[in-house]
């Protein structure tokens, strides 16, 4: 097969390091790519959000399948083009990927089919939005209704906070993605992701994992795209697992379908675990970033079959995934200055070192100068991934991996997955 993957950061390596290890793959073409993807794919400078260009690609390499990594891409309407073209993609239409997209969409849609969410209000006007505070109880929930790379949502303490987060999303802060507000009620719980491959009509669920948004150690800071992540997630024990498959993924693709909009590709479920039992925090219509990362390295099978049968087969007949009994870890290191202004341009050194066979880095932000050097080119940079047999050891050999890279201009948290920790050592005591 001849395949092309769309995007450039860690979840495209991540997702091109297993693709090209798939028997079925002849050729990777990756647009537009990173450094990290130079040893795996050919690499073509064609951006995420020209759909029109990436079509072309496509046809050009005569594609068998398209992967789409961001969801930049699917806002862009890239799987509608690929469907003219007849081109198989992973990945959901434009309409499809309203699930992410558009909160209000989402919303709307969680409440039209009874799937359980937290309470919601949608608003234009600033003095409208002001006013509905005075129905929800704080900690306020504001999200700004596009999409904002990670950043669009706030959690204020109080009124004054929840105004003044209100008044900068509506100003202007996130452009367009912030022309509607949404505000709901905070749900109590423990988060995390959980991921579904789907077909238009049919979802399997291949597994979970859970991020840290936070920029800094204790959850302090301001939310990013994801620090680190880790999977297996504790949190998602079975009896979850099944709840949120009957109330959540499955009414949802059913509903989709019905409503004209059959999802094909992979729907992230950001779930909250609530005394009520699982509520949907968010869709993502996209693998999650750093979640992709600990996905693939946990799969121990080809994913390249169950790609194409998302996209033009039915994903049911394929037998389960097989994953690696591990845990894996996920640890972000960003650029000083992320997520407000991330510094660009700091030279990286010992990234493409051999860490062993249980840790991978993916290169997130990165470029080449013409000298060869490696440096920074974005706010989160370098994904070090590494397996473990539990919790811990994941964690020491992700951190050891650190250590032996070169980076000054770069910062990280050093408490991820202190919730599986702390887990494990209750169970311990």
């Amino acid at each position: 097969m001849n395949i092309l993957l769309v995007g450039s950061g860690g979840r495209e390596h991540a997702l091109a390091w297993k693709i090209a290890q798939s028997p079925l793959c002849k050729r990777l073409v990756c647009a537009p790519g990173n450094p990290g993807m130079e040893a795996l794919a050919e690499l073509r400078d064609v951006k995420a959000v020209d759909a029109d260009g990436l079509a072309a690609l496509a046809r050009e390499i005569k594609a068998d399948l398209v992967v789409v990594g961001p969801e930049s891409a699917l806002e862009k309407g890239l799987a509608d083009r690929l469907a003219a073209a007849g081109i198989p993609c992973f990945g959901p239409t434009a309409k499809a990927a309203q699930l992410e997209t558009s909160k209000a969409f989402s919303k709307n849609f969680l409440e039209r089919h009874d799937i359980p969410t937290a309470g919601y209000g949608v608003y234009e006007r600033l003095k409208d939005a002001r006013a509905a505070l005075d129905v929800f109880k704080p900690p306020y929930v504001i999200k700004a209704d596009g999409l904002a790379a990670g950043k669009g949502v706030a959690i204020s303490p109080d009124r004054a906070d929840a105004e003044a987060e209100i008044e900068r999303m509506l100003g202007g802060r996130f452009g367009a993605a912030g022309a509607r507000v949404v505000i709901e009620e905070f749900m109590a719980g423990e988060e995390g992701s959980l991921f579904a491959l789907c077909d238009g009509q049919r979802a399997v669920l291949l597994g979970g994992a859970q991020d840290h948004k936070r920029a800094y150690d204790g959850d302090l800071g301001p939310n990013t795209g994801g620090m680190g992540a880790y999977s297996p997630a504790p949190v998602f024990t079975p009896d979850l697992v099944e709840q949120a498959d009957e109330r959540i993924v499955q009414p949802t693709i059913r509903a989709m379908a019905a409503e004209g909009m059959p999802y094909r590709g992979v729907l992230y479920a950001g779930l909250m675990a609530t005394e009520d039992g699982p509520k949907v925090v968010e869709f993502n219509a996209r693998f999650g970033d750093p979640e992709c990362q600990v996905l693939m390295m946990r799969i121990a099978g080809d994913i390249t079959p169950y790609l194409l049968a998302c996209a033009c087969g039915d994903v049911s007949a394929l037998p389960p995934l097989e994953f690696h009994p591990q845990t894996v870890i996920c640890v972000v290191l960003a650029a000083k200055g992320y997520p407000d202004s991330p510094l660009e341009g700091s030279i990286i050194r010992g990234a493409s070192q051999d860490f062993g066979p249980d840790v991978q880095v993916f290169h997130a932000g990165t470029r080449k100068r013409e000298d060869g050097q490696l440096v920074a080119a974005g706010g989160r940079v370098l994904n070090v991934c590494a397996r473990g047999d539990d919790i811990q050891q994941a964690r020491e050999r992700a951190y050891a991996a650190i250590k032996k890279i070169d980076w000054p201009g770069g910062f990280h948290r050093s408490d991820i997955g202190w919730r599986a920790l702390e887990r494990d050592e209750a169970q311990e005591g």
